[in-house]
């Protein structure tokens, strides 16, 4: 006998899980959110709000440490425990507002507990109980990796998920990973008088894909921290932390910060029992407009599919599976939104869109320095650089690639471009007060233009402020 019953059942009540549900519910459809904490978001407890804590921790430290710039003395002392203290109180907050999100559904819906499949249709539970559902979501997540070599000096190991809950800030850390959570982390720790170093067996950071922007940032970031890419680093115990040893030399730290990677969150699902193709890696195969696995009833959505790991994209994406879910078999495809990631270093690095190969004939790219740039030299943020990108048949912008101060807020204006399929001369044409750091891009925009074949806008106007 089965003891449950609904259309939709919900496996994680994480973003992508909770957007299943409202969308499914929506329609009209009957479900089950399963999860064993209902602890909240990842954003929420160790990922987008934590993170961005510690970040402007370190901006503060930064700030003060700097202000000899503008012919301010100051010499800022850090209190780590205060620090953590600080982030904490506020992580809590962003945490219950989940948990109090989750609190309005009514409570049979909540199911308290760990899933995993008994057929394709049939989930069972770890409190002995069972249930039926016509369609499933997938929404379980992704964990922090943990590779074998490292379990030996797992005492000593932080991730994104257990480095805010220290009490105080260690004296040295090494980082091992330098994509986008490592090098945020990395950058604020240092801020903060933490003595960092980043090790990375590959030669990009934050997963950058335009070689020019990447460097830049590499450059940028080298003024602060100790870089170590294309290193392969070996670790082992130590009194008084983790011995590390690479290209001939040897240091140890007092912690090592895995950011090496957050595979999807399978653990238990038996997903072998859910009838539906696992690719080599053991996930399942899924269509990416309509998060179908195959023909099956059974959706993915989230940090689960390892498609796009990011907030906005697992909120779409939930509803996306809990529309087509609630509607199985009649399924619809929806459009994805246009590509954006963005790392929070300083200066932040940004990707927008279609990054083409350098060899592409059918792309037209152009450069905006931000070494000396008018407002970026006002706030003593020099430094960075942006590439823009567009299809030369027509002149319609197509991606971004961005490092520069706030080149998050930058990122967004060709976000709703590339979205909109506007060309560099629509942009032109937008006014641009001065003075501001997106003056600084027209340089690039008027070039795609002249590439391009399209008008230019009247610039007579900057030539009265050319180099401010």
């Amino acid at each position: 006998m089965t003891d449950l019953q609904c259309d939709v059942a919900i496996i994680g009540a994480g973003t992508a899980g909770l957007a299943a549900q409202r969308s499914a519910r929506k329609l009209g459809a009957s479900t089950l959110l399963i999860d064993p904490e209902f602890r909240g978001t990842t954003c929420a407890a160790t990922g987008c709000m934590p993170s961005k804590l510690l970040i402007a921790a370190g901006d503060a430290a930064h700030a003060v440490r700097d202000a000899g710039a503008f012919g301010i003395a100051a010499n800022p002392e850090v209190d780590g425990r205060a620090v953590m203290r600080r982030l904490n109180k506020v992580r809590a907050r962003f945490v219950q507002g989940v948990k109090d999100s989750i609190s309005d559904l009514p409570e049979a819906v909540r199911i308290t507990a760990r899933a995993r499949f008994d057929g394709p249709d049939r989930l069972l539970l770890d409190d002995g109980r069972s249930l039926a559902a016509k369609s499933v979501v997938i929404a379980t997540g992704a964990t922090p990796a943990l590779p074998e070599p490292f379990r030996a000096v797992s005492d000593n190991i932080l991730t994104n998920e257990t480095i805010f809950d220290l009490e105080d800030l260690p004296r040295s850390v090494a980082v091992l990973g330098a994509g986008p959570i490592g090098v945020e982390l990395a950058q604020a720790l240092g801020r903060l008088g933490v003595e960092v170093a980043v090790f990375d067996i590959g030669d990009t950071l934050a997963g950058m894909q335009d070689s020019q922007v990447g460097e830049t940032l590499r450059e940028l970031l080298a003024e602060e921290l100790p870089l170590h890419l294309n290193t392969e680093a070996e670790v082992a115990p130590a009194d008084d932390g983790v011995r590390l040893t690479w290209d001939g030399q040897s240091r140890t730290f007092e912690k090592l910060l895995l950011a090496v990677g957050r595979p999807p969150n399978f653990d238990g699902l038996d997903l072998g029992n859910a009838g539906i193709a696992l690719d080599v890696h053991g996930a399942p195969e899924f269509d990416r407009q309509t998060l179908r696995c195959g023909t099956s009833s059974i959706f993915i959505a989230g940090d689960a599919n390892s498609d796009r790991p990011l907030l906005h994209e697992a909120a779409h994406e939930g509803h996306i599976a809990g529309r087509n879910a609630a509607s199985c078999p009649d399924v619809a495809e929806f459009s994805r939104m246009v590509p954006f990631a963005l790392t929070f270093t300083r200066p932040e690095a940004a990707e927008v869109g279609i990054i083409p190969d350098p060899d592409d004939a059918s792309f037209v790219g152009a450069s905006a320095p931000y070494d000396d740039q008018g407002k970026a030299r006002v706030e003593h943020r020099l430094g960075g650089l942006c590439r823009l990108y567009a299809r030369h048949a027509d002149g319609k912008l197509t991606g971004a690639s961005l490092c520069a101060p706030d080149a998050g807020h930058l990122a967004h204006i060709f976000a709703l471009a590339i979205g909109r399929g506007l060309t560099a001369t629509d942009l032109l044409n937008m006014p641009y007060y001065h003075p501001t750091l997106e003056e600084g891009l027209k340089s690039a925009l008027r070039t795609l233009c002249k590439e391009t074949g399209q008008d230019q806008p009247n610039t007579r106007e900057d030539d009265a402020v050319r180099g401010l």
